[in-house]
């Protein structure tokens, strides 16, 4: 037995109800809803800090699931900030091994400490830019965040 699929009237084999005249063939889709985005209720500045928070890592999660140009920018430049800071650790520690060979490493005891001081400043003072709504762009890095994110 089938029954209407508007008025619920048994309509047997007929492709038509009887009863109010809705077609039975036509399976009506049900409406789809839109996806919303995974940082839909998070404002831009305060996304835009959390693409720093965790270094490179939120820098990349921020970049994968936020499409909007501000954050983008700031999770590229999040990237690119983390990347060059690794490099610039490789270069300071490949000099203090040779300044350990003409005796001079104990220069590195006044160095590293001076050289994360500075890191950790950078670090905030670009999260409170973030956080200002501001795109503050460091040197090299800033313009290829600029143009990987879109205007």
């Amino acid at each position: 037995m089938a029954f209407c699929k508007s008025c619920g009237q048994d309509i047997g084999t007929g492709a038509f109800c009887p009863k109010c005249g809705a077609s039975q063939t036509a399976v009506a889709s049900p409406a789809v809803a839109p996806v919303a985005s995974p940082t839909e209720g998070l404002e831009e500045n305060v996304a835009g800090l959390l693409c720093y928070i965790a270094g490179w890592l939120s820098g990349l999660i921020f970049l994968l699931i936020d499409k909007r140009p501000f954050v983008r920018f700031h999770a590229v430049q999040s990237i690119g900030f983390n990347i060059g800071i690794v490099a610039v650790y490789i270069a300071v520690a490949f000099s203090f091994l040779m300044l350990h060979f003409l005796r001079l490493g104990f220069l590195a005891l006044a160095i590293y400490p001076l050289l994360g001081i500075a890191v950790f400043g950078c670090w905030v003072f670009l999260m409170y830019k973030a956080y200002q709504h501001e795109k503050l762009m460091l040197p090299i890095i800033g313009n290829i965040a600029e143009g990987m994110a879109g205007k």
